[in-house]
């Protein structure tokens, strides 16, 4: 059907931007890639209570490849280390769930008319089914009537963005204020108190700690620690088998050697920590916490590997003893001590400068370090002190000679006044406003589709 509709569709110059359709699958880059069934099995996971196979999860992830190689072509390599595909495969498969559940459709002839306008298929600016042959053959590696079922799919994750986000709009003040924000400058002068500073000169006494730990000894709990033994390799296929043998099988080297894949062992690991021989996966670590000894998770895949694990061992979380932590109970105490001795002589100068308003002599009285800034916008990095989102935010606010109040920042306290500004251009605003509109909307709208995804992957039971 779909090849007859080709020969008889006039191809039209319409340039079809492929980020529509990446949108949803690259706006949640750093999900997790993890998905698994709580229960015993050999799906890969569940959504809304329905496993997911391992061809289901293969069919999302040869998608997603096919898409990077339509968008990014020869430079997929380059990149394909910040895309995190498997991630992109499970945001697919969800998607595509509320897609079905919205009863949202594509046409053949849709897909004949997305197909027609991707310009890697055209010559001399129309679509040519040699082209196409070759390039679904030789590059994407994809049969037509699977690759075809993968661009019906792409529509309906477009038409449910487009469903999703349609209704946002940006108001004429809210375009001002934020161009506004964009591109207005200020500099500052200002006090700091660094308590990096003033941590120099606290020496911590053998009583002053136990004191402290007694206090505090919630916050040098060790959070539980787990031994887990675990099956990997490369091969899905193997992996899989795997989970099946292991219901009669339960030893994990045998199964290792029969199918020739490797077993291993973590030792004792906590859960804020990377997982020996596996890397750092919060939710590989959320999945193992949630396990029972004994247990078997589903097989899970991560980056290029695919593995299964058992929990062997589980220490729970203790408050260790005084002499144990001693180190680290002594840099507590030092960092807590000098930020509350920065904070107190920042405040102590800020009394100052009310009755005298000379920041040079105020930060010099009470040991303060003082300096100014070159003109900075709100997002941009302010050497020595860091991000400059709060500091202009605060600077943009004082009129001329004001001084602010004590601001905290991570880096430390500060007290600014403004040094200069320069405001807002409104002809360069006016000329500029259509297109900072048009990114700005954009913006808006994957901001607030991925907060509708990550209601998605609670609902889901993710």
């Amino acid at each position: 059907m779909l090849k007859q509709l080709r020969n008889k569709k006039t191809a039209k110059r319409i340039l079809i931007a492929l980020a529509i359709i990446i949108i949803p699958a690259f706006v949640f880059w750093g999900s997790g890639s993890v998905m698994r069934s709580r229960q015993e099995g050999i799906s890969l996971g569940k959504i809304y209570g329905k496993n997911i196979s391992p061809l289901e999860y293969k069919d999302a992830m040869d998608a997603v490849k096919n898409i990077a190689i339509l968008r990014f072509g020869d430079k997929l390599d380059e990149v394909k280390k910040y895309l995190n595909l498997e991630a992109q495969a499970w945001d697919r498969i969800i998607l595509l769930q509320e897609a079905k559940r919205r009863k949202l459709n594509a046409s053949d002839a849709e897909v004949v008319e997305f197909i027609e306008n991707i310009p890697l298929f055209e010559r001399k600016g129309q679509f040519d089914n040699k082209i196409y042959t070759e390039m679904l053959r030789y590059v994407l590696r994809t049969p037509a009537r699977i690759f075809e079922e993968q661009i019906r799919q792409n529509i309906l994750l477009q038409k449910l963005y487009k469903q999703v986000v349609d209704a946002l709009t940006i108001t004429p003040d809210e375009l001002k204020e934020e161009y506004r924000r964009a591109n207005e400058e200020v500099s500052v002068s200002y006090i700091a108190g660094l308590p990096a500073e003033f941590g120099k000169e606290i020496i911590a006494q053998e009583g002053e700690l136990k004191d402290y730990f007694t206090k505090n000894s919630l916050s040098f709990k060790q959070p539980p620690s787990y031994n887990v033994e675990y099956l990997t390799g490369d091969s899905q296929e193997k992996i899989t088998e795997a989970a099946l043998r292991l219901r009669k099988n339960t030893d994990f080297n045998n199964v290792a050697k029969e199918l020739g894949i490797s077993a291993k062992e973590t030792g004792l690991f906590n859960q804020i920590e990377a997982i020996p021989g596996i890397g750092w996966s919060p939710e590989i670590s959320d999945l193992i916490s949630k396990m029972k000894i004994g247990q078997l998770s589903s097989p899970i895949h991560m980056e290029k590997h695919y593995y299964i694990l058992r929990l062997k061992e589980k220490k729970e979380s203790y408050i260790p003893d005084f002499e144990k932590v001693k180190d680290k109970i002594r840099d507590s105490f030092i960092k807590e001590a000098s930020r509350e001795k920065a904070k107190k002589n920042i405040e102590d100068c800020l009394k100052e400068l009310k009755t005298a308003p000379d920041f040079s002599r105020a930060a010099k009285l009470y040991g303060l370090k003082y300096g100014s800034t070159e003109l900075f916008k709100y997002g941009s990095y302010i050497e020595g002190i860091g991000a400059s989102d709060l500091l202009w935010a605060k600077a943009e606010k004082l009129k001329d000679n004001e001084i602010s109040g004590v601001i905290d920042m991570p880096s430390g306290f500060y007290i600014i006044k403004l040094k200069s500004r320069v405001p807002l251009d409104e002809k360069k605003f006016s000329a500029e406003k259509e297109g900072f509109l048009e990114k700005l909307l954009e913006q808006k709208k994957e901001e607030y589709f991925s907060a509708f995804v990550t209601e998605l992957k609670k609902k889901a039971s993710l």
